[in-house]
């Protein structure tokens, strides 16, 4: 599969995505978009791949924000189709991926880049990383779940300052706001998510994905994630790794996953 925007390189289990517009700083634009949906969903089909990595071209920008000349003349439906359309083929759809998706970000997080990141299942960062959500000075709110996510990883407070204020904050502030898991220089960034992803595929991918859907229904409005997880947990003893995970265990050997 040939697509403009985005790279796509296996590693036995392990699969990256690569934002590859580096003289646009990676900016989201449409085809992008449909670009990525295409990717995630040919490598979620992809059973031999247990873990995605996601990260930019370069070393200025995982993704720099969006590509503004294509909705600056936007009307009202216009944008609120916009922003429904890439919650549903983009944000939404990476975040209820039932393959785990790590986010390396290697530089500049903006606007639609932050809100990329934070839809994926939890991220790491370069040292020279900046993230923020610089809609507001354009006039216009987040649109792609951004409001939403922000203040869910990082509380109301620290969400509502750093929406108001489209500023910027590091990579350090990042970590200890909890936006991002890991901080390590930036050529040191993707051995570290190709290291955590490596520890993930060797187990379940069955019971990671019913734990991702579990975790999910906590944020979904109307859904009672502990009736998920209830759900989740039983029909975990109906499949081949629980089996196989607990037979492990008592024959005192690692489990074999297939």
């Amino acid at each position: 599969m040939k697509m403009e925007n985005i790279l796509i390189e296996k590693l036995d289990n392990i699969a990256i995505i690569t934002i590859n517009r580096p003289e646009k700083l990676n900016a989201l634009n449409k085809a992008t978009i449909l670009d990525l949906h295409e990717g995630f969903k040919s490598l979620d089909d992809d059973k031999s791949i247990k873990v995605i990595i996601i990260t930019g071209s370069g070393e200025k920008a995982f993704v720099a924000g969006a590509d503004i000349s294509e909705f600056a003349h936007f009307s009202e439906e216009d944008g609120g189709k916009l922003a429904a359309k890439g919650q549903e083929l983009l944000f939404d759809f990476v975040q209820n991926l039932s393959t785990p998706v790590i986010a390396a970000v290697n530089g500049f997080a903006l606007g639609g880049g932050l809100e990329l990141a934070m839809a994926c299942h939890f991220r790491v960062a370069s040292d020279n990383a900046r993230m923020g959500l610089p809609e507001v000075t354009l006039g216009v709110i987040p649109g792609y779940g951004g409001t939403q996510r922000l203040s869910q990883l990082v509380g109301k407070g620290r969400a509502m300052e750093m929406i108001m204020t489209a500023g910027m904050i590091d990579a350090q502030t990042a970590l200890n706001y909890g936006l991002v898991n890991h901080v390590v220089p930036q050529a040191e960034l993707l051995d570290l998510a190709k290291g955590i992803a490596a520890k993930i595929t060797k187990n379940s991918s069955t019971a990671i994905s019913k734990a991702i859907q579990a975790i999910n229904a906590n944020f979904e409005d109307g859904v009672n994630g502990y009736e998920v997880e209830i759900k989740n947990f039983g029909a975990s003893f109906g499949t081949e790794d629980f089996k196989e995970g607990t037979t492990a265990f008592l024959e005192k050997r690692k489990a074999d996953f297939k």
